[in-house]
C-alpha cells in the first residue's frame, strides 16, 4: 500500500464528502416523478449538460485505454477513438435539435414515434434491455476494472475490494440524487479530475527517469513510434497505418455504434439533450462536449503514457510492480498509467486518488442513471405497468440501479484490459452506423432494416470472435463486418414491410427533420390532409458544413497544444491560427439564414 499521510486522507475524504452533500442536495427534488428523476425537469443550460457529457466520458477507464494505445501504437495510436469527431459534429448540427424536439424521455420511445406495429414496440422494448442492460453492463464493468487496477496499483487493494469500495459509493449516490443530482456534481467532479490530470503529468514529467520534458522528447529519436508523422516508417508496418487513420476516416466514424459516440446520437448524450431548455441549448451542450472531449483533455494523459514507456518500457516491469496484486490476466499496458500515479508526491497523491474517485463517480452515476431510465420507462412502463405512478416509477428504477451495479461489478472482476473491452464493443456494432444517420431523413427506413442491422451486426461480430485463425487482420474484419451488415438491412428498405403512413406523418409534423420525406408530404396533400410542421425544416447542406467546419477548428486546436508540448512552436502557432480561422468561419455560416421549404 502506498504510504498515504494524513493529508492525503484528508484530502479524500472531503471530497468524497462534499460530491454526496452536493449530489443529495441538488437532487432532492428527484424523486418526484420519472421526468424529474431521469431529466431533471427539462430546465439545463448548455454549460451544466455540456460539462456532464465530458465528465460521463472523463472516466476511470479513459486513461487506462488512452495508455494502452500510446504503449503499443505510438501517439496515432489515439485515432482509434479521436476519429469519432465528425460523428459528434454531425450530431450537433443535424441531430441535437431533432432530439430535443421528440419531447420524450429516452430515446427509445423515437421508434414507437418513428416506426408502426409490433415490430416498433419491439425494437423499443428489446433496445432497452440490450443497451440499457448488456451494453451498459460492459461499458460499467469496464470503468470498474480500471478501478480495479488503479485500486491494485496506488493502494494495494485486491480486486474484490476495489470493485466494492468504489461501487457502494456511488450506488448510493446516484440512487438518491437522480439525474440532476448527478448534473450538478459532474461540474465540480469535471474540474477537479482536470486538476488530477494535470498535476499527474507534470509530476511524470518531473521523474528523474524522464528527465522533464526535453529528456522525453530525446526519447522520440531512439523510439520513433512515439512520433506522429502520417508514414509507414514512423508506424514499422502499412497495416497499423491503414488500421490507425484510414479505416477510422473511411469507415468506422459513419458506421459503427459505439457507446458515447453514436451516429446521430444515442444513449446517454441524448438523455442530456432531452434535458435542455430548448434546441440551442442541446445543440450548444453537444458542442461544448466534442471540443473538450477531443481538445482538451487527452493530453495529459498521453504525456503520462509516454512518460511510463521510459519508466516501465515493457509489460515485465509491470508484472513486477503489480504481479504481487493483480492477477498476471490484468498486468497489461493499460496498469502503466495507474503505477505513475502512484509515484506522485503526498498530498498530491491524495488529491490524484480523490480525482479518479471523482471521474469514476461522474461516469457511473450517469450510466446508471441512464441505464435505469430505459428499464424503467420503456420495459416495465410500456410494457409491464403502464398505469405506474411516479413514485414507482422511481423506486423501480433505484432497485434496476443496484442491479446495474452488481452484475456490472462481477464481470469486472473477468475482463483483463480496456481496450480489449473497447475493440470488443466496436465489434458488435459494425455495420449499424448508417442505419441511425439515415432513419430520420428517410423515409424508406422501417423497423424490419433496424432488426435486420441488429442480427446482422451481432452475427458477424460472433462469427470473427470465435474464428480464432481468422486470416483477416482485425481492421480487415471491422471493413467486413460493416459491409456484410449493410448488405443485411438495406434492401429491407424496399422489401420489408411499410410504416404506417400515419405514423410517418405525424413524425414529419412534429419533428420535420428535412431530407427525403417530400412523398410523404405530397402524399398527405393529396389524401386532403397537408402536413403543417411544428418547426421549420433544418438546411442540411449548410449544417454538413458547419460539422466540417467544426472538425477542422477541433482538430487543429488538437494539434496545436500537441506540437507545442513537442517544442514545434512554429506549426503549433500555425495550428492554432487555423483553428480560429475555422472557429470564425463556423460562426459566419451559422448566422447566415436561408429560407427552405417544409420538406427540403
Amino acid at each position: 500500500m502506498l504510504n498515504m499521510t494524513l493529508l492525503d486522507w484528508s484530502i479524500i475524504g472531503t471530497v468524497f464528502s462534499v460530491t454526496m452533500l452536493l449530489g443529495i442536495a441538488v437532487g432532492f427534488r428527484s424523486g418526484k416523478n420519472q421526468v424529474s428523476f431521469f431529466l431533471g425537469t427539462r430546465s439545463l443550460p448548455w454549460w451544466l449538460l455540456g460539462t456532464s457529457m465530458v465528465a460521463t466520458t472523463f472516466s476511470t477507464d479513459t486513461p487506462n485505454l488512452v495508455t494502452d494505445l500510446v504503449r503499443q501504437h505510438g501517439v496515432f495510436g489515439n485515432w482509434a477513438w479521436w476519429c469519432f469527431l465528425p460523428t459528434g459534429m454531425t450530431t450537433v448540427f443535424l441531430y441535437a435539435k431533432l432530439w430535443r424536439r421528440l419531447g420524450a424521455v429516452t430515446d427509445m420511445e423515437f421508434y414507437e414515434m418513428r416506426y408502426s406495429g409490433r415490430a416498433a414496440a419491439f425494437l423499443r422494448g428489446f433496445r432497452a434491455v440490450y443497451l440499457g442492460l448488456f451494453f451498459n453492463i460492459m461499458t460499467i464493468a469496464a470503468v470498474s476494472l480500471a478501478a480495479v487496477k488503479i485500486g491494485g496499483a496506488m493502494l494495494g487493494l485486491t480486486p474484490v475490494q476495489s470493485v466494492f469500495y468504489a461501487m457502494l459509493a456511488t450506488v448510493v449516490f446516484t440512487s438518491i440524487g437522480g439525474f440532476r443530482g448527478v448534473i450538478f456534481t459532474d461540474f465540480f467532479l469535471f474540474f477537479l479530475s482536470m486538476v488530477g490530470a494535470v498535476a499527474a503529468a507534470f509530476f511524470a514529467l518531473r521523474l528523474p527517469e524522464v528527465g522533464g520534458v526535453g529528456g522525453l522528447l530525446a526519447a522520440f529519436s531512439v523510439r520513433p513510434e512515439l512520433g506522429w508523422k502520417l508514414s509507414p516508417a514512423a508506424w514499422g508496418s502499412t497495416d497499423d497505418l491503414i488500421a490507425f487513420v484510414i479505416v477510422p476516416f473511411a469507415i468506422t466514424w459513419w458506421s459503427i455504434w459505439y457507446h458515447g459516440a453514436e451516429p446521430g446520437g444515442g444513449g446517454f448524450l441524448v438523455q442530456h439533450m432531452m434535458a435542455a431548455k430548448d434546441e440551442k441549448h442541446a445543440m450548444a451542450a453537444v458542442m461544448f462536449f466534442n471540443a473538450a472531449h477531443y481538445a482538451l483533455r487527452p493530453w495529459p494523459w498521453i504525456i503520462v503514457a509516454l512518460c511510463s514507456l521510459v519508466v516501465y518500457p515493457d509489460l515485465a516491469g509491470i508484472k513486477a510492480a503489480v504481479g504481487h496484486v493483480l492477477p498476471e490476466s490484468q498486468c497489461g499496458h493499460d496498469t502503466a498509467y495507474s503505477l505513475m500515479l502512484a509515484r506522485m508526491p503526498a498530498g498530491w497523491l491524495g488529491l490524484m486518488v480523490a480525482s479518479l474517485l471523482a471521474a469514476y463517480m461522474s461516469t457511473l452515476s450517469t450510466l446508471l442513471n441512464w441505464g435505469s431510465s430505459y428499464f424503467v420507462n420503456d420495459v416495465w412502463k410500456r410494457f409491464w405497468r403502464p398505469g405506474a405512478g411516479g413514485a414507482e416509477l422511481v423506486w423501480c428504477g433505484r432497485a434496476v440501479t443496484l442491479v446495474l451495479m452488481a452484475v456490472s461489478a462481477l464481470l469486472a472482476l473477468r475482463l483483463q484490459s480496456a481496450l480489449q473491452t473497447f475493440q470488443l464493443l466496436l465489434s458488435i456494432g459494425a455495420g449499424t452506423g448508417l442505419l441511425f444517420l439515415l432513419r430520420w431523413f428517410w423515409w424508406r427506413i422501417n423497423a424490419s432494416c433496424e432488426i435486420a442491422a441488429m442480427a446482422g451486426s451481432f452475427l458477424w461480430a460472433c462469427v470473427f470472435f470465435f474464428w480464432t485463425d481468422c486470416p483477416l487482420s482485425s481492421w480487415q474484419q471491422m471493413a467486413v463486418s460493416v459491409a456484410l451488415t449493410t448488405a443485411c438491412w438495406l434492401p429491407f428498405a424496399w422489401l420489408g414491410p411499410r410504416t404506417d403512413p400515419a405514423v410517418l406523418r405525424e413524425f414529419c409534423r412534429r419533428i420535420n427533420p428535412g431530407g427525403a420525406w417530400k412523398p410523404v408530404f405530397d402524399e398527405a396533400a393529396r389524401s386532403g390532409e397537408p402536413i403543417v410542421p411544428e418547426a421549420p425544416a433544418q438546411n442540411i447542406p449548410r449544417a454538413l458544413v458547419c460539422a466540417l467546419l467544426g472538425c477542422f477548428a477541433v482538430y487543429f486546436a488538437m494539434f496545436s497544444t500537441g506540437q507545442f508540448i513537442y517544442g514545434r512552436y512554429f506549426s503549433g502557432t500555425a495550428c492554432a491560427l487555423a483553428a480560429l480561422a475555422a472557429a470564425v468561419l463556423l460562426a459566419a455560416v451559422r448566422m447566415k439564414k436561408r429560407s427552405v421549404t417544409p420538406a427540403d
